[in-house]
Parts: C-alpha cells; sequence; structure tokens
C-alpha cells in the first residue's frame, strides 16, 4: 500500500492488516498485528448469563434482575487516598472525603435497601414457594404484594406468618393459580383464620380486590391427582357451566364446590371415588364434601346435565 494512499475502511489504519480479532472480554475490537484498538464499538453476537460454575471472573451478561428483586443503584466511589486526578490527599482531605464516603454509603443504602431487606420476609415467601411449587413470577409478585402491603399499613400488628400467607395467597389469586388457603397457611405454619383476615386486609390496602380463581383450574389440579377419565372429567366442565352464579352455592369455598361436583359426577358415571380420597386432595373436611353434595344433588336431580 502506498504511503499517501488511505486503507480500506475494512483494514488497520496503522499497517494496513485485514485480520481483526474482537475480545467478547474486554469488549473491544483490536488488530491482529500491530494489536492497535479501533474506536468503533461491536455489538455481542451471544448473551451468555452468569452462573455460579463459571471460573472466568463473572464476564459477561445477567442475569438479569426478575420483577421485585432488590435494586442497587450505581454511584460514584469516592476514593481515600488520591483525588479524582490522582493526586495525594493531605491528611485533612482524606478526613473530609472519608466523611463524605461514608455519608455516600449511608444514603446508598438507605434508598436501595426496602422492607424486604430489613426483614426475613424475603426468605419466608422464597422458601414457601419452594415448598408450593410457584413459579418464580408468582414468587416475584408475592415479594410485591408484601412490600406494597407493608408501606400501606395493612400487616401492621400482624404476625410474619399471616402476612406472608396473604401475599403468597394474593399472588396466586392474580395469576390463576389453583392454591388455597389451607395448604399456604400449612407451608408458613400460621393458622388459615389469620392468613385469612391478613389477605382481607391486604385487599382493603390495595383498594381493589384481587380476582378469583376460576373454578376450571382446581378442575384441572383435581382431576390430574384423583385420575379421572375424560368422560368424567367432561361431566364436570359442563356442570360447571350450570352453577357458575348459582345463588345457593354462594359464600362456599371454589375449592369445595369443585370436589363436590367430582365426588358427585364420578359416582353418577359408574367411576366413584371415595369421600375421603376426594376430600384429602381437594383440602375440604368429609363434612364440608358431604354438605356440599347434599346441595349440588337438589341442583341437579335428575343426574349431570347432557
Amino acid at each position: 500500500m502506498d504511503q499517501g494512499e488511505a486503507p480500506a475502511p475494512d483494514r488497520c489504519p496503522g499497517c494496513g492488516s485485514s485480520h481483526r480479532i474482537r475480545d467478547a472480554a474486554l469488549q473491544e475490537t483490536h488488530c491482529a498485528d500491530c494489536g492497535l484498538v479501533f474506536d468503533r464499538a461491536f455489538s455481542a453476537d451471544d448473551v451468555r448469563f452468569g452462573s455460579p460454575t463459571r471460573t472466568d471472573g463473572g464476564r459477561g451478561v445477567g442475569p438479569f434482575a426478575p420483577a421485585g428483586s432488590p435494586r442497587r443503584p450505581l454511584g460514584s466511589t469516592l476514593g481515600s487516598l488520591r483525588d479524582a486526578r490522582g493526586n495525594l490527599l493531605d491528611s485533612s482531605q482524606r478526613n473530609h472525603y472519608f466523611h463524605l464516603r461514608w455519608l455516600m454509603n449511608r444514603e446508598v443504602t438507605r434508598h436501595s435497601q426496602g422492607v424486604l431487606e430489613r426483614s426475613p420476609a424475603r426468605e419466608h415467601i422464597a422458601r414457601a414457594g419452594n415448598d408450593l411449587g410457584l413459579p418464580p413470577v408468582v414468587v416475584a409478585e408475592a415479594e410485591r404484594l408484601f412490600r406494597e402491603g407493608t408501606l400501606r399499613g395493612t400487616f401492621r400488628g400482624r404476625g410474619l406468618g399471616a402476612s406472608v400467607g396473604a401475599s403468597l395467597y394474593g399472588a396466586c389469586r392474580r395469576f390463576g393459580l389453583p392454591r388455597t388457603l389451607g395448604e399456604i397457611s400449612s407451608v408458613v405454619n400460621t393458622r388459615r383464620s389469620e392468613v385469612g383476615r391478613a389477605f382481607k386486609a391486604l385487599c382493603r390496602g390495595l383498594g381493589s380486590p384481587l380476582p378469583s380463581v376460576a373454578l376450571r383450574s382446581y378442575l384441572q389440579r383435581y382431576a390430574q391427582d384423583l385420575a379421572l377419565s375424560p368422560r368424567v372429567r367432561a361431566t364436570v366442565e359442563d356442570m360447571l357451566q350450570c352453577v357458575e352464579g348459582n345463588p345457593e352455592l354462594s359464600g362456599l369455598s371454589p375449592h369445595g364446590v369443585v370436589a363436590a361436583l367430582i365426588y358427585l359426577a364420578s359416582e353418577r358415571s359408574g367411576e366413584p371415588r371415595t369421600r375421603t380420597q376426594v376430600a384429602r386432595v381437594g383440602a375440604v373436611t368429609e363434612v364440608t364434601l358431604r354438605s356440599t353434595t347434599r346441595i349440588l344433588s337438589r341442583i341437579f336431580p335428575d343426574g349431570p346435565p347432557g
């Protein structure tokens, strides 16, 4: 290449070489022959997420923080020996900068740490969500509800177990997961009545009631646990369409209604399930199952519809 000739756009301006190397760790592109670093940035081809098993010093991208996780703000770092230009500080200046750094760390900690970081609620929610088999998005929603309920003062005077249980139950209802108050209260080691009162207080604090879980969500779960045949399951679905909005079933728990429908439909279809088995899967007592079945028998005196 002549001295007066300008290098091609894809060649190195120093040596004219066209061999370039992209370093994903340093996020730079340099010449393979002379080592000149180009100013033009590049976008990473593959995004690798961080993992505890990686040994490359944590370089790369991720893992991204999910919704509800604590946010750590990025701020300046004040040194204690040199100023921004690299000049050494005398004793008075070091004391002054040490005091400024202490104030900055205190303010950053105060703004970054919320109610979840100042209490063991996050650990309780994570453990209860793991025991219930909840997906991460539901656990994150429970953390958000707990944070909002604490800031609004709805959990004031209530135990941690009741507050955590109410947040988990509200998150399950928001995402339509069939989890009962009894299951959640047993996981958080709190009485069902306390979790229910905390959940009602949370709904009042939010200003809008959380949506209830659809009856078909309980049916999908119970049908799998009881190994119902497609014929019995279709019968229960037809019965659900008939009982929706029925005033005789107002005030009854939805999972109890679904359990009673399954017991009634399986018995009349020739594939009976015992009352004890249905009550255990439906998380209700046998007395509740018997009384609900009696009400449904009055609604369907001639058997299931169709």
